[in-house]
């Protein structure tokens, strides 16, 4: 996509056109431009409609316009269903009649090679320089509902919101956009707009997004996206919505591809596209969905239901079984369970018979079938308990005549009340005959049902998530490194070392020498026993190349390993030329971490931090984090890695000081936010001592741009 930004102005040209021009009009039956002409026609869309195609004088009542020349000035969108090779000639056409945006729906551009590439590039141009919002190519086009314009050719019955809460779809794939939106309205779900941006050749989801951010008919947006052509004005966009109260749910595919490699550090290899994209999203307030159902399924909760009032779930069942099924799956989300037992839950314990314990998820037994009051009662209690943030009821559904035991008992909870926190209701017999009415009726009293109750667990636990977060910027000062505006490309070990200290990156005592004379006056300076290790920028990792020499106990294990690094280094790599060798004195062992930084040209700056060593790269016990957060939530984030037992006191060992590697973490995260040339940094490994006792940096990295 170009660079030029669509003003919103432009964008409500497109989405609220009062005059649409559809170029390749047809009567045919399937064409794709008699469909456009009958979604308008069908939808009652009252603004003015010019029908283009040369060989008609008329299609329907409407006078046919022979090409694009002949339109009038000033159309607010032109949809083009035409073939690849005649929309270049016509978006020429359209600029030069001032037509406010157009949609392309065909294929064959950048998707297509490179004279599609070059044909997509020059759309781009004319669009800009014209001030015309492109919509595509190779997309299904859009559905405004609010105002009932449908400009695509997928037979479409636009559903006003009339005052209910609505959900704004923008997907790249317009196939995508149509399931979800299916979807959406099967469950009775308002929508707004839906837009599909294709191949983006003049305007990108973050347009969309910022636009909607502003409508005051979305609420929440549904996003299906590939990849992000404008990473940091999406960011940007998702900032604004968080701050609007609009929750952006985001579908991504692309999880399984590979990691952009890097050649120079362990962090470019480790911190691939995917993950580094989803730090950043998640950071600017975004919930991730794994599936396409789950998208359906937050959007739902979020648009029928009121916000989470807190992180801990309560859970109403009616079988030991599912009690038991409901703990293992809430332990393998990491969704919180309010803690209620008899002692402390006085009105859930006055709700149920005495041979019913309290606990959560709770198990009410058959006993609501005798006693349907039941089910009123404890929710009645659940919703009044300031410890429940939101309620999941799995349900056995049974046959038509358990439902109407059931369901208008559960309905009786939420009579005459304002409820302060979500509630979903859960079919846990997947197929039951449930009647119709009893499923709209819990959704016009804003809870969604679901048909199993493992959907709407993951869907709160991504919403948990979301209430977890502090999204506040709490973003270090800026640290400028002195004397990297002289660094080029790969920064050596010794010299990143020397540039970073200064700035309370701990690291060993140690000095360069360039000559076997320089290493041993070295050792003796810093004391033995000392590590000796081979330097070079083109050695990214030395211990590949037998250039660690550890544990030399005087001058002659000095000496005799000046000779023994060099022949290792030109065994691996006889090209490789060392600038000299680090002399380090030996250190206490302890946890082997990693810190890494990379500034990415597209998301901006990413920390990586987690447990290091030769095995990094193999283990990837990582996470990946914005430079804005305190030390206190780096902290947080480190107790999340999945082996992070071992840095609190795995089976007597010492607590380690997780503060101090926060501190570190801090400072990289200050120099990554200084220096945007700072393209990656690698700190490996980082020694983690016991509480008290700090981190030393063994290895650094720099890569400069």
């Amino acid at each position: 996509m170009a660079e030029t930004t669509p003003s919103a102005a432009m964008i409500s040209r497109l989405l609220r056109p009062r005059s649409v021009a559809v170029v390749g009009a047809s009567d045919k039956p399937g064409a794709l431009g008699a469909s456009v002409i009958g979604n308008l026609d069908r939808n009652g869309f009252a603004g003015e409609v010019y029908p283009i195609n040369p060989n008609r004088e008329t299609i329907g009542a409407r006078k046919c316009f022979p090409s694009v020349d002949a339109l009038p000035e000033g159309v607010d969108v032109a949809v083009l269903a035409i073939p690849q090779p005649a929309v270049l000639d016509a978006v020429r056409g359209l600029a030069a009649r001032k037509v406010g945006a157009a949609i392309i729906f065909a294929s064959g551009f950048a998707e297509g090679g490179p004279e599609g590439l070059a044909q997509q590039a020059e759309i781009a141009r004319i669009a800009h320089e014209a001030g015309m919002v492109i919509e595509g190519p190779n997309c299904l086009g859009m559905v405004n509902h609010v105002n009932g314009v449908p400009l695509t050719f997928v037979e479409t019955a636009c559903s006003a919101p009339a005052g209910r809460r609505a959900v704004g779809v923008v997907s790249q794939s317009g196939a995508m956009a149509a399931v979800l939106c299916t979807t959406l309205m099967a469950r009775e779900l308002a929508i707004s707009y839906s837009i599909s941006t294709g191949n983006e050749a003049a305007s990108g989801v973050e347009d969309y997004v910022d636009w909607l951010v502003d409508d005051p008919e979305t609420h929440v947006i549904a996003m299906i996206v590939e990849q992000f052509r404008a990473p940091r004005r999406f960011l940007a966009a998702a900032k604004r919505a968080h701050t609007a109260g609009k929750q952006i749910v985001l579908l991504h595919p692309g999880k399984s591809s590979a990691a952009r490699e890097s050649a120079a550090t362990h962090t470019g290899a480790m911190a691939g596209d995917y993950l580094l994209m989803r730090a950043k999203v998640e950071r600017a307030g975004v919930v991730f969905a794994e599936t396409l159902e789950e998208l359906g399924d937050i959007a739902e909760i979020l648009l029928r239901c009121p916000p989470l009032a807190g992180t801990d779930i309560a859970v109403l069942g009616e079988s030991g079984a599912f009690k038991a099924l409901t703990l293992d799956l809430a332990e393998e989300l990491d969704l919180p369970l309010a803690v209620l037992d008899d002692g402390n839950a006085p009105a859930l314990r006055a709700a149920l018979p005495p041979f019913v314990p309290v606990s959560n998820p709770l198990d009410i037994t058959a006993q609501g079938l005798s006693q349907p009051v039941i089910y009123t009662h404890c929710l009645t209690a659940l919703f009044d308990d300031a410890r429940v943030g939101g309620v999941v009821a799995g349900i056995i559904q049974g046959d038509p005549v358990t439902s109407t035991i059931k369901v208008p008992a559960i309905l009786a909870a939420l009579e005459g009340r304002d409820r302060a926190k979500p509630l979903v209701f859960c079919g846990l017999d997947e197929g039951a005959e449930i009647p119709a009415h009893f499923i709209a009726s819990l959704r016009a009293a804003g809870v969604p049902w679901f048909p199993t109750s493992e959907r709407a667990f993951r869907a709160f636990a991504r919403l948990v998530t979301l209430f977890r977060r502090d999204l506040t910027d709490n973003s270090p000062p800026p640290q400028a490194v002195a004397g990297l505006a002289e660094a080029k490309g790969v920064v050596p070990e010794y010299a990143a070392k020397a540039l970073l200290a200064p700035l309370g990156i701990p690291f060993p005592q140690g000095q360069f020498a360039a000559s076997a004379d320089e290493a041993l006056a070295a050792a003796d300076a810093v004391g033995y026993p000392v590590a000796m290790k081979a330097q070079a920028a083109a050695l990214g990792h030395k211990s590949d190349a037998g250039g660690v020499i550890l544990n030399l106990a005087d001058g002659a294990a000095v000496r005799e390993a000046w000779t023994r690094i060099h022949g290792n280094v030109s065994a691996y790599d006889a090209a490789l030329v060392l600038d000299g060798v680090l002399i380090e004195k030996m250190g206490k062992r302890g946890m082997e971490m990693i810190v890494g930084a990379r500034n990415d040209p597209e998301w901006g700056p990413v920390v990586l931090a987690g447990f290091g060593g030769v095995t990094a790269e193999i283990l990837k016990d990582v996470c990946l984090l914005t430079p804005d957060l305190s030390e206190a939530a780096i902290a947080a984030e480190l107790l999340k890695l999945k082996s992070a037992a071992l840095l609190t006191g795995y089976r007597g060992s010492p607590a380690l000081d997780i503060a101090a590697l926060a501190k570190l973490i801090a400072a990289v995260s200050a120099v990554l936010l200084a220096e945007p040339r700072l393209r990656e940094l690698d700190l490996n490994p980082v020694i983690l001592h016991p509480v008290g006792e700090g981190v030393v940096a063994l290895d650094a990295l720099m890569l400069v741009d």
